[in-house]
């Protein structure tokens, strides 16, 4: 199973940023810090992903793309545990987010196949 990485990214990024200007400086940080922990997770640069990922959702608590993108940041370096949480946290904070909870499915199917 692959996880389901969420497309439209730019369209995605364009709403943080938006939310960001209108927050003020923090929210734009954490939308800056978004966008590049998502271009590092699409370089395969897992340790940079979920460094800017976990300083983006400092910043922006309530923006469930930065907690689907934290998740797929954490299963790149093996931390399912934290990649599960991070998952529920997103859908928690958006029910609509149809990436973050297949994530979030697929990820609890891992765990329970793994589970003796």
């Amino acid at each position: 199973m692959s996880m389901r990485i969420q497309t439209g990214w730019f369209h995605i990024g364009c709403a943080v940023c938006v939310a960001a200007v209108g927050l003020g400086c923090s929210s734009f940080q954490g939308a800056r810090l978004y966008h590049s922990g998502t271009a590092a997770l699409d370089r395969g640069d897992s340790v940079s992903a979920v460094s800017d990922l976990e300083r983006a959702a400092g910043l922006l608590p309530e923006a469930s793309e930065v907690q689907n993108h934290l998740g797929l940041a954490y299963q790149a370096e093996g931390r399912d545990r934290d990649a599960e949480l991070a998952f529920e946290r997103a859908v928690a904070l958006d029910c609509d987010n149809g990436a973050a909870a297949e994530n979030l499915r697929v990820t609890q199917n891992r765990s329970a196949e793994a589970s003796p």
